[in-house]
This record gives structure tokens, C-alpha cells and sequence, in this order.
């Protein structure tokens, strides 16, 4: 939810590593994203914005440069900052009610680019989620993926080697992963993930297009075939303007409980 600007936000923080004029336009951009100011619709003054995030003049030129730099504002002298259309490619929809399948066909919707394809020696966490031996062989193989040829996904797998050996790297950026697993004959049945928050390192920030600790939507999956054995672990950065994790909630369990469980999620 966005922060309301009628309302004082917190002060931009002096110990956090990004500028204060970083700091001042991350909340300006994402208000008019969210639709906080609609197209035509002016910013607060210069003078209210210092007030409102308690830093210097400068540091507010700063941020509205940068809005203006991007086609977010436009300045016009003697009468303020208004902001602009936002266009954005249209999102990517998947849901996870049948996320093997959706994933899938969002493959299929996409384009990749291959970073780098090897096969090289298990580390003790990687062989613990593929269930091998630490030091066993393993596919690693680092991806971007874009949507409309915006950069959305930044994607590192790996995968047993008796698995990787049934495709090349060509193959893996004609079809997408879950496509060549099941042509070498290996069925996928599930997979478990967890999501968490990412902040874009100096290597996946210009390969994504984002700035240097920027936000980005983390996931780990597992996903397993029809023995329950692993044949994927998946590192996954996603740009949170692009991709969401939706999910809708039904109340479950005794009137005086508030249990929620989840009826469908969706990756957009």
C-alpha cells in the first residue's frame, strides 16, 4: 500500500545505504505507479516536499530530476511538477492452482537470455536441497527472462546431473525448463517454494534494470517428479513491478477463531 502523501511520512533515513535523494524519489516513483497522482495531476511543491520528508532543497531537485529523467513528471516552470502516464507492459498472470502447468505456458510467453551454463560441484546447500552427495555434479544455469523485452526475471537452477545431460544450452533457451524435463522422460508431479524479499545486488540490478537495491520479490522452488525426488532447485528474482504473488483467503475453523486459509494464488 502506498504511503499517503497528505500525510508527513517517516523521515527518509540518514543511516540507510542509498542516498537521501534515492530514498525521496523510491517513495515519489511508487505513489505514482500506485495511481497516488493520476496523469496531469501535480506533486506537492518543492517547499512541502522538504517539509514532508525533512530534507534539503537539493535533495528534492535531486528525486523530481530523476521522476522527470524517466517520463514520470513533467516540470513546468512557475507552476510545479505534474506527473505523466505511467506505461508498464501488461503483467504476467500465472496461478499457482496449477503452477506447474501455468509456468509452463509463461515460458512459452517469454523470451530468455543464458547468462552462463556449466556443470560444476555441489555446494553443501545445494546438494542438501537436490538431495545429493555435497561435491556431486551438478547443472547450473543463470537466466534472464523479459516480458515484452522488459527484463522481469533474473533465474539460477540447478539440476542433477544425470537430469541436465538430456538438453544443451540452445535448448534451454528454445523451451522452457519444465518443457525439457519432461522430454528427457523425466514427469514433474510438484513442487514446494518459499517467497521472500530480495534487494538487487550490483550484478542482478543492471541485468533486471533496476537500481542497486532496488526490491525484488525472492523464491526458492524444489521441484520434485512423481518418486518425490528433486530434479530442479530453483533461485528466482523477480521484479515486483511486473510479477505479484496474489492469493486469495477463506475463513476456516470455529466462529471464535480467525483461521485463514488460502483458496488460489496468483503470480502476476
Amino acid at each position: 500500500m502506498a504511503i499517503g502523501i497528505t500525510k508527513r511520512p517517516k523521515d527518509v533515513r540518514q543511516e540507510v545505504a542509498a542516498p537521501l535523494h534515492h530514498q525521496v524519489y523510491v517513495v515519489l516513483r511508487q505513489q505514482i505507479v500506485d495511481g497516488d497522482y493520476p496523469a496531469g495531476k501535480a506533486l506537492p511543491s518543492e517547499h512541502k516536499l522538504e517539509d514532508l520528508f525533512n530534507v534539503s532543497r537539493i535533495t528534492v531537485r535531486r528525486a523530481l530530476d530523476r521522476l522527470a529523467a524517466e517520463g514520470l513528471i513533467v516540470r513546468r516552470h512557475g507552476k510545479g511538477n505534474f506527473a505523466q502516464p505511467v506505461i508498464t507492459p501488461p503483467p504476467i498472470d500465472t496461478s499457482l492452482r496449477g503452477m506447474l502447468e501455468n509456468l509452463l505456458a509463461m515460458g512459452l510467453k517469454t523470451r530468455v537470455d543464458l547468462i552462463e551454463f556449466d556443470y560444476v560441484p555441489a555446494t553443501a546447500e545445494i546438494a542438501a536441497r537436490l538431495e545429493l552427495e555435497p561435491g556431486a555434479i551438478v547443472q547450473r544455469a543463470v537466466r534472464v527472462r523479459r516480458h515484452e523485452d522488459t527484463p522481469f526475471s533474473f533465474l539460477t537452477t540447478y539440476v542433477p546431473e544425470a537430469v541436465g545431460r538430456h538438453y544443451g544450452a540452445d535448448q534451454l533457451l528454445e523451451r522452457p525448463l519444465l518443457s525439457l524435463f519432461e522430454k528427457a522422460g523425466v514427469t514433474v508431479a510438484r513442487a514446494d517454494q518459499t517467497i521472500t524479499a530480495k534487494l538487487a545486488d550490483t550484478r542482478v540490478a543492471p541485468l533486471l534494470d533496476v537500481d542497486i537495491g532496488a526490491a525484488l520479490l525472492g523464491i526458492r522452488r524444489i521441484v520434485r517428479d512423481e518418486n518425490g525426488t528433486p530434479i530442479e532447485f530453483l533461485e528466482a528474482l523477480y521484479r515486483p513491478d511486473i510479477y505479484e504473488y496474489q492469493m486469495s483467503m477463506t475463513r476456516k475453523g470455529k466462529k471464535q477463531e480467525f483461521i485463514w486459509s488460502d483458496t488460489g494464488s496468483t503470480n502476476q
